[in-house]
């Protein structure tokens, strides 16, 4: 994985700290001509490396990305599923249904006779493995060597202890898609515990860590003791605490820690974006030669 991946919250305006922030952004990336002229600014720096939801309007961006495929050879794209507001959007606009109308991939009845098997016998696992194909549909002939469950079930699934439909879906992802599956969590610690637990070793986990503590359950200490003492490949997002620590401060910690294979962020202008990496690689350069 890329050390800076590039992430999509500004795009379909996600901030945790400031309204007037997200309808600035709600505004700037209304054209998707906004978020390509963005992803093409982060390329500009050296992040090859998109990380984002399943949100309508990525199906737009993937199909510009498909029509230039000179320009974005070296581009690489990480799925997070499902965005859980597009179905629950599409259930009250169409139905469930007309919801699985426009989402099922392939032939339709075919589909269809699968998912209702499932429903019928409570087959989890077929239903999460029909969710998968139908939200990867967007991503044809794109490169995608991490797909990842979003934390809202992530962690709904560690609630539920349902630890069966978590290793089936890294199993899945790898059999199906030939990737590796990445896991967003709230629960670094306790979700470690049940890969490791399911057999998965050195698993992918993007988890919110940063120095206030923000998002990390448990908070700081036990979150650096499992990267001092565990192994895993974690991904470090939301390290900006929400907005409230500055960039600088910001990198400074994330990097000086152990086992970060990888730092997710993301910005609205050039200037953030380029001032961000070079905070990361200025860091890591002190580390090296410390």
């Amino acid at each position: 994985m890329e050390r800076v991946i590039f992430g999509d919250n500004q795009f379909f305006a996600v901030n945790h700290i400031s309204d007037e922030k997200s309808r600035a952004q709600s505004i700037k990336f209304k054209e998707d001509s906004a978020i390509i002229k963005t992803l093409d600014e982060a390329r500009a720096v050296g992040i090859n490396t998109f990380m984002c939801t399943t949100h309508d309007r990525i199906v737009n961006i993937c199909n510009i990305i498909r029509s230039q495929p000179e320009k974005y050879k070296d581009f690489t794209i990480y799925p997070c599923m499902p965005y859980a507001h597009k179905y629950a959007n599409a259930v009250t606009e169409l139905g469930i249904t007309g919801t699985i109308k426009q989402y099922v991939p392939g032939n339709f009845f075919g589909s269809m006779f699968k998912g209702g098997v499932a429903f019928l016998s409570k087959d989890y696992l077929s239903i999460m493995e029909l969710l998968v194909d139908a939200e990867m549909k967007m991503f044809k002939n794109i490169n995608t060597p991490v797909i990842f469950l979003q934390n809202v079930i992530t962690d709904l699934l560690l609630g539920l202890r349902a630890d069966e439909v978590l290793i089936a879906f890294y199993h899945y992802i790898k059999k199906k898609y030939n990737a590796e599956a990445g896991f967003i969590t709230m629960n670094m610690p306790k979700l470690l515990d049940v890969l490791e637990k399911g057999g998965i070793e050195n698993p992918i986990i993007c988890a919110s860590i940063n120095k206030a503590g923000f998002r990390m359950s448990g908070g700081n200490d036990v979150y650096e003791d499992v990267l001092k003492t565990r192994k895993l490949r974690a991904i470090a997002m939301q390290v900006l605490g929400g907005g409230a620590i500055h960039p600088k401060e910001a990198m400074e910690y994330v990097c000086g820690l152990p086992n970060i294979e990888s730092i997710l962020f993301g910005a609205s202008s050039k200037a953030n974006i380029e001032s961000t990496y070079n905070y990361v690689h200025a860091f890591d350069q002190q580390k090296i030669n410390a």
